[in-house]
């Protein structure tokens, strides 16, 4: 298994005020599948791919991605493990807007230190991957919403990881896009053999993927 949550809890406390996002929770995710995590909005579908992700913490239970706990990692060891080891998709693109499509791509290389000219070529090769070598030099504002989250998924995987979060990535897309954008990630996960965890309201998400966990009320309903 590739991530394993055993019985994890998140609680948020607004002053007096205490949210149970996370309840006993636990499952179990194996390399290579793509995993669609459904339910209604507020279910805890984000806050449990945060938690998984290493981009927030639990409050109880325990995390392992490839066996290493996260409760064992401090904070700059988490982030300097989600740079080699993941990736990371987001329904708004999450685009620097004075940066072109490649320097956006070859970004996560430069900050763990890859010398430039192998992050220019790792990121072109991405760009064509993705089938936008040719707006390699175009900046987000000149590229429509389906280029900017191709731009988005090239960058996610530019550093090979061994995982892929991606969160509501067809959410801001029309279907005939979001078709196109699902059908490159069905693409990628056969060629590279990656994990893919995908939060998604869409039920066409949930029928592509390999399996469904669906949440309700900060706890799986069923696998």
């Amino acid at each position: 298994m590739i991530v394993k949550a055993q019985q994890i809890g998140k609680i948020y406390r607004n002053g007096p005020l205490r949210v149970e996002a996370l309840r006993d929770l636990s499952l179990e995710i194996a390399e290579g599948e793509i995993i669609a995590l459904m339910g209604p909005s507020g279910c805890g579908k984000t806050t449990l791919l945060n938690c998984l992700s290493g981009l927030d913490t639990i409050d109880a239970g325990d995390i392992y991605i490839r066996g290493d706990n996260l409760r064992d990692l401090s904070e700059r060891e988490r982030t300097n493990y989600r740079a080699q080891h993941m990736g990371f998709i987001f329904q708004d693109f999450n685009l620097l807007p004075v940066l072109s499509a490649i320097e956006n791509v070859e970004l996560p290389l430069l900050v763990t230190k890859v010398p430039r000219k192998q992050a220019r070529q790792r990121a072109m090769e991405m760009l064509a991957t993705v089938g936008l070598s040719a707006r390699a030099r175009h900046r987000p504002a000149e590229l429509s919403g389906g280029q900017r989250q191709r731009v988005t998924i090239a960058r996610a995987l530019v550093n090979n990881p061994d995982l892929v979060w991606a969160d509501e990535p067809t959410g801001n897309l029309d279907s005939e896009t979001a078709g196109e954008i699902m059908d490159l990630l069905l693409q990628l996960n056969h060629e590279r053999h990656q994990t893919f965890v995908i939060v998604t309201h869409a039920q066409e998400i949930g029928m592509l993927a390999h399996r469904v966990i669906h949440m309700r009320d900060g706890k799986i309903t069923f696998l």
